[in-house]
């Protein structure tokens, strides 16, 4: 999917954003290391329930984004190793928090799962010194059953000029 063309004069404002899910994550210790739960579906609406999951690693100082999904929500778990720093954007014209521009940073200082409902646009940056984990439990396949649909993702990213920035 090719990005959305937006007015260069359109202004973001610093709040939160309806819909999206901020939760700890917590570490429990033992002598043989750690577990944490990434979610429960007695702790998550039903439209949010993982339809496959996946890990990434990324490098220091590398951004992944800004992109978003038209028909997908993420449920994002940031638990280390390192830090992120994740920006979201509601790119959502119906939405009461439209124009809304979110920043957390996650990861091992900070743990916590994010739902990113579809049509809020996010980012993430890894702004620690090691490879940084991220894993994904989205709530659709990825390029849908047999991977036979089209991914479903506005890569904003692509654009040069994209009024979707990491560094403001």
């Amino acid at each position: 999917m090719q990005p959305k063309s937006a007015s260069p004069a359109r202004a973001f404002k610093h709040g939160d954003i309806s819909g999206v899910v901020v939760r700890d994550l917590r570490k429990f210790m033992d002598e043989r290391g750690w577990l944490a739960e990434l979610f429960r579906d007695d702790e998550l609406e039903e439209e949010f329930y993982p339809a496959m999951s996946y890990i990434s690693s990324t490098k220091p100082g590398v951004k992944r984004g800004p992109h978003e999904h038209v028909y997908q929500a993420d449920l994002f778990c940031f638990i280390g190793p390192s830090n992120f720093k994740l920006r979201m954007w509601d790119n959502r014209s119906d939405s009461e928090t439209y124009n809304n521009v979110m920043t957390l940073m996650v990861g091992e200082d900070n743990p916590k799962s994010v739902i990113v409902p579809k049509g809020v646009v996010h980012a993430y940056l890894n702004v620690g010194e090691a490879q940084g984990i991220v894993i994904n439990c989205p709530n659709r396949l990825y390029m849908g059953q047999g991977k036979r649909e089209e991914i479903d993702e506005i890569r904003h990213e692509d654009d040069p000029d994209t009024i979707f920035r990491m560094d403001e």
